[in-house]
């Protein structure tokens, strides 16, 4: 999977954003933070992967895939998928 130079820059970006939440995750662990707090951080966690991986999912049907109408359909299921 190729990406150009802007996309790929957004999509370490999203990576980093991740990679900071995760260690928000093992120092609220660390220092026994309440629960509310790491099942937020926790759940934003997890909606960053899932932003991640429909925009990489999308990048690869839109390279990969050649019928526009049977692109916008899966889209459609993979998104609603995600939520």
């Amino acid at each position: 999977m190729s990406h150009g130079t802007t996309k790929k820059r957004g999509l370490l970006n999203r990576v980093n954003r991740i990679r900071g939440q995760v260690e928000a995750i093992g120092r609220g662990l660390e220092d026994e933070r309440d629960c509310s707090s790491l099942l937020q951080t926790i759940a934003a966690c997890r909606g960053a992967i899932d932003g991640l991986m429909a925009e990489v999912i999308e990048d690869h049907i839109k390279s990969h895939l050649t019928e526009p109408r049977a692109t916008r359909t899966l889209l459609a299921v993979v998104r609603s998928y995600l939520k």
